[in-house]
């Protein structure tokens, strides 16, 4: 048999095929099961030695040249037919583009950087810790011992395990009784914050500690967990004033309004003495309240905000400070009510529910980035 002349007349016809089709029809005639090709492998068996020798590798050399010329008469058609499609195909650029998919920035946080600029502006540095506490930051430190009556104003989330006393960080002359149990617990305040700071960092400081704490609580206006922000100032010579002063204008910027009247009212906190409920005027407007003017005023009322005082002196001693030379006060307020106040929403469990509906009409876009240059309410 000529094998040269039949590879010739099947190269021939495989560089003639016009399409895939093609090409996919004459691979079945030469390779396939019942292919011309796959019968003369299958002769091999029935021949000598000697013939097997000698037609053995023109029938080979036939089977890989016909292969090679298949693959590369596919590949050539496979790259016409893309090129024509592509040649084919456009974008027309005067359709709308696409709807991005849209998000919104949650008004808990926009309250939090709304926060942090105000204070920036002031001179407080922000500082954070950790949400699962021991019960001497939580409350011993905070002139809370174990059978101190205050413990009855949290309703706090404690954890089953308890582990033997320990001396208190920086020894017994940073805490009223020398000792605190490793009793673990989700913070009820941020206030554990201003203890490890004032044992890290010492005196002076001006820091705001925002976060999220945690009380078995819930109803319109509580849920188990919340976001709250405190302040301290520890320096000497610090006084009321001072902080009747940082308060106003706090609030000032915060609800961007100059008619901000302030009402202090003597309570009791046990991490500070004297201890003061701060009030605000408020009236109510298109059905919600609106912050701003006298409590004293016709169509206004008080309306408590949040609490403050001078940092009690067992406190700062437990904070590895000399109450006899620094002084220094604190406040806190829910981040969560004042979203409430100032964007006019009325049921705080809403914050917490996923609703997209409530996050579309309440949420902010990510470019309003608060500035105090153009106001903490406006977008860049």
């Amino acid at each position: 048999m000529d094998y040269a002349a039949t590879g010739q007349q099947a190269l021939a016809r495989i560089a003639d095929a016009g399409d895939l089709d093609s090409v996919e029809a004459l691979r079945v005639e030469f390779l396939g099961k019942q292919g011309s090709i796959s019968g003369l492998l299958k002769t091999l068996g029935a021949m000598s030695p000697d013939e097997r020798q000698s037609e053995g590798p023109q029938i080979h050399g036939l089977r890989e040249a016909v292969t090679a010329a298949l693959t590369s008469r596919k590949e050539v058609l496979e790259g016409a037919a893309l090129e024509a499609r592509l040649a084919g195909e456009s974008i027309d650029l005067s359709l709308p583009a696409p709807e991005a998919p849209r998000g919104s920035i949650h008004p808990v946080s926009q309250v939090m950087d709304e926060l942090a600029e105000i204070f920036a502006d002031l001179g407080f540095a922000v500082a954070t810790g950790p949400e699962i506490e021991d019960d001497w930051h939580n409350f011993t430190a905070l002139n809370m011992p174990e059978s101190h009556p205050a413990r009855a104003m949290h309703d706090t989330f404690y954890f089953p395990d308890k582990s033997d006393s320990t001396t208190a960080p920086g020894g017994t002359t940073n805490a009223p009784s020398g000792t605190y149990g490793h009793q673990m617990l989700l913070r009820t305040h941020t206030s554990p914050v201003q203890i490890r700071t004032m044992l890290e960092q010492g005196a002076p400081l001006r820091i705001i500690a925002p976060g999220r704490v945690y009380r078995s609580d819930s109803d319109a206006t509580h849920t188990p967990m919340f976001h709250q922000i405190e302040g301290l100032v520890i320096d000497k010579h610090i006084h009321l004033g001072h902080l009747k002063w940082t308060l106003e204008t706090f609030l000032k910027a915060f609800f961007e309004r100059d008619d901000i009247v302030l009402r202090l009212r003597p309570s009791y906190f046990p991490f500070t003495e004297p201890s003061v409920e701060v009030d605000t005027g408020y009236s109510f407007e298109g059905g919600r309240r609106v912050v701003g003017g006298s409590g004293d005023d016709p169509g206004h009322s008080w309306m408590e905000l949040l609490g403050s005082g001078m940092v009690n002196r067992h406190v700062l001693e437990a904070g590895g400070l000399d109450p006899d030379e620094w002084q220094g006060f604190a406040f806190g307020v829910g981040v969560d009510r004042l979203a409430m106040l100032k964007y006019g929403m009325n049921d705080l469990r809403a914050f917490f529910d996923g609703d997209v509906r409530w996050l579309a009409h309440y949420g902010f876009s990510a470019l309003d980035v608060p500035t105090l240059s153009g106001g903490v309410g406006a977008g860049v």
